[in-house]
């Protein structure tokens, strides 16, 4: 299962970026055994009409699941997120995606377009950490569905 994130934003250059990449690197690496791909990025630059730049991305990916990251969707547990990683890849979906809007947040397009809504916690996060955050958690799903001890409960 392919998965990637799709982000207003961009990491490049930011001091977070080789973060992210160590966590990119960990799921590659790691979730191949699973039959999950590495996490892909594509960046959309923040500025006026990013939301339309996601829409139309969505629709060039119409059978792909959206999970959008937005502060009313539901707080997961991480075993609770790795259960859905493992349920979406057992059912057959092919890809993810993970949508991370701009400071503002999502269209209501964009939400309705989304299969979930997630949230990161109660507190808000800046985008360019909120996506070193997933990919984190992604890992930690991953790690947990390879019975890896990176993480304790």
């Amino acid at each position: 299962m392919k998965l990637s994130v799709l982000a207003v934003g961009q990491i490049r250059g930011q001091k977070e970026a080789p973060l992210f990449e160590t966590y990119a690197t960990r799921i590659s690496k790691t979730g191949r055994a699973l039959a999950l791909d590495g996490l892909g990025l594509t960046e959309i630059k923040d500025q006026a009409g990013a939301n339309s730049k996601i829409e139309a991305a969505l629709e060039a990916a119409p059978n792909a699941f959206v999970v959008a990251l937005d502060e009313r969707g539901k707080s997961l547990a991480s075993r609770a997120f790795a259960e859905k990683l493992a349920h979406w890849r057992d059912d057959g979906t092919r890809e993810v995606i993970f949508v991370l809007g701009a400071a503002d947040g999502l269209s209501e397009t964009i939400r309705q377009r989304a299969n979930m809504l997630i949230a990161l916690g109660p507190m808000t996060w800046p985008h360019i950490l909120a996506r070193v955050l997933l990919a984190e958690q992604i890992w930690r799903a991953i790690s947990i569905l390879a019975n890896h001890p990176y993480h304790r409960d």
